[in-house]
């Protein structure tokens, strides 16, 4: 990732939507959508409620929503709750994801083939801390 051209620190509460060019971090409480062109990192202490759409996302906090990117990371104090729609993934070990997950390819959900009629493959993904 580029430098950081947004952030909302520890301690900052955001109750409303966030729109922000090249990259942001947060290390505080958003409650809204977010919608940030090149990308956003979630820090340790950083939560969000709600949806999130970049094209690249690294979380090391908290997300409750929907998520639509391109590259995805969630590290190992990462927790995810919602529907991954992504192009790659990494879960590190002791990271926390539930919900569906999406693999998509060049900006199109990944098929088999056009003339197969059988359904979108979704795959339910649950990780826990033992």
């Amino acid at each position: 990732m580029q430098s950081i051209s947004t952030l909302i620190s520890e301690g900052c509460i955001l109750d409303g939507n966030l729109k922000a060019p090249a990259f942001a971090r947060i290390d505080g409480q958003i409650t809204g959508d977010i919608m940030v062109d090149e990308g956003l990192v979630i820090g340790e202490k950083g939560s969000i409620l709600g949806n999130v759409i970049t094209k690249e996302m690294v979380i090391y906090g908290v997300v409750t929503g929907n998520i639509q990117v391109n590259s995805l990371e969630i590290k190992s104090t990462g927790k995810v709750t919602g529907e991954i729609r992504t192009q790659t993934l990494q879960v590190e070990n002791g990271a926390v994801y539930n919900g569906s997950l999406s693999m998509t390819q060049n900006n199109k959900l990944a098929q088999s083939n056009k003339t197969s009629k059988s359904p979108q493959k979704v795959l339910e993904v649950e990780y826990r801390e033992d």
